[in-house]
């Protein structure tokens, strides 16, 4: 859906970006990730020409970018940003329609778009619908920047650091929203950020960068298991490689069907990390797991954990 061709990017005669090849496949959330100054926020913006790109071609459903006006490019795009950037004096409706009012969308889509979006990241309608950003929580209003950027239906969205600015308790519950947005909606994402936790949790590929190269393009799993070189495995970090594998599987994977035991119980989407820290927190050897609608979905043992591959308890 996206394709950068030998894309150059240059400040001052220094290279932000060098030689950059990378397809963006339709429907995948791609995190781009790397240490601050090595160039994935330049690489987002130059997808919706916030940034020009001095050599190469960058390829959006096929055309190069430069086919396409301005603005009209970036309405198929929308754009997140840890700032949020609400405007201060509109309501939340009408910062989420904000999009589809410039398109000259009827009023009744519009607002039964606002209304879907609100229900979607969990922000009951009539009890946002009229509220102002001050009046808003800072997850609140980062939910509400999503549904902004979502409003207009576009094809790609793009985020930069969206959540970096917020308490880890509110992030991890807005890295699970965005998770299941893009399952329900499969829509494209571009997400950059500099926490390697956040890209293993949220990516179908990570794109490690360091001083505008791509060092490594990879699933999280093969990233963490097959790094490309030294710097690649010091970036995911060491230390803790096998709590980061455990977080990329969920409990209900190696859960075994049959009857509910005695002791505590974990959601289906849980991690293993979530549930071996849990059997660790309160000296139990099982978890039992439950799916979505809160019915038993089998039991989770410490041993099948830590068994080894192919092997049983």
């Amino acid at each position: 859906m996206i394709r950068f061709e030998h894309i150059g990017k240059s400040y001052a005669g220094v290279a932000v970006v060098d030689d950059l090849n990378l397809h963006i496949a339709r429907g995948e959330l791609l995190v781009l990730i790397g240490a601050s100054g090595s160039g994935k926020s330049t690489i987002l913006k130059m997808i919706n020409r916030l940034e020009p790109h001095d050599v190469g071609r960058i390829l959006f459903d096929g055309q190069e970018i430069y086919a396409f006006k301005p603005r009209d490019l970036r309405l198929r795009m929308g754009y997140a940003i840890q700032s949020v950037g609400l405007f201060p004096h509109w309501t939340v409706a009408r910062n989420i329609a904000s999009v589809p009012q410039l398109l000259g969308w009827p009023a009744a889509k519009i607002t039964a778009r606002v209304d879907e979006l609100l229900t979607l990241l969990d922000l009951p309608p009539e009890q946002y619908r009229q509220r102002f950003p001050h009046e808003l929580s800072g997850g609140q209003q980062q939910r509400v920047g999503v549904a902004r950027a979502l409003a207009a239906d576009p094809d790609v969205l793009l985020m930069d650091e969206p959540f970096g600015a917020l308490d880890p308790v509110t992030r991890a519950a807005l890295q699970q929203e965005l998770k299941r947005i893009h399952q329900l909606s499969g829509k494209t994402i571009v997400l950059v950020t500099h926490d390697i936790d956040e890209a293993l949790l949220l990516a179908t590929r990570v794109v490690l960068i360091d001083q505008g190269k791509v060092v490594q393009v990879a699933t999280p799993l093969a990233l963490l298991t097959q790094p490309a070189n030294a710097f690649v495995a010091d970036f995911v970090g060491r230390s803790d490689l096998g709590l980061k594998w455990l977080s990329l599987r969920s409990a209900v994977e190696l859960a075994r069907a049959q009857p509910a035991v005695p002791g505590i119980t974990l959601p289906a989407q849980a991690s293993l990390r979530e549930a071996v820290s849990a059997m660790a927190l309160h000296r139990v050897a099982s978890v039992n797991v439950v799916d979505a609608a809160g019915l038993h979905a089998g039991v989770l043992y410490a041993a099948d954990v830590f068994a080894p591959p192919g092997g049983c308890a």
